[in-house]
């Protein structure tokens, strides 16, 4: 294992569990390993730059894919726009709470549903609940984009010819 691929792999790791914590930018921190890794390896235009390019635009999609997915199940659900707001904001105190990352952004639809929108009851627990499959849908799918990022990478990195240990 190569110095940049100990680097990545930390960094990866670490995404990976930021992937679960709505306030830490999990796919740029994995991006920012990549290309750490990439100038640790020694940057060479090809094929590191068109590599490292792809990964940017990859990386702005995937972080628009919690946005996307929250707002679909909202939608699809038949919540409005403020729920998906109230979903965000309670995933964000859920930080704070046991299960919270569940149970808030449940909370923040239906409390918003409830009383800002002032929909009823059965309708304003339709919309939570389509939020929150909106916003686990979207985290299995960064989770899943950002093993296959990080295996890719450390595809692309391993090189036993460069390793620290032998």
């Amino acid at each position: 294992m190569s110095l940049a691929f100990l680097v990545f792999l930390v960094v990866w790791i670490i995404g990976m569990i930021g992937t679960f914590v709505p306030a830490l930018p999990a796919t740029v921190i994995i991006f920012a390993g990549a290309v750490a890794a990439t100038f640790i390896d020694g940057f060479q235009v090809w094929p590191d730059l068109p590599f490292l390019l792809t990964f940017a635009v990859l990386t702005l999609l995937i972080s628009l894919v919690d946005n996307v997915a929250s707002a679909w199940g909202a939608r699809r659900y038949g919540g409005s726009r403020q729920a998906v707001w109230g979903a965000l904001i309670g995933g964000l105190v859920g930080l704070f709470l046991p299960f919270g990352l569940i149970v808030g952004p449940l909370a923040g639809a239906l409390v918003v549903e409830l009383f800002v929108v002032r929909k009823p009851v059965p309708a304003a627990l339709r919309a939570a609940w389509g939020t929150l499959v909106g916003l686990l849908t979207g985290l299995a799918a960064k989770l899943v984009l950002h093993l296959l990022l990080g295996v890719y990478e450390l595809w692309r990195l391993w090189d036993p010819a460069k390793s620290l240990f032998g």
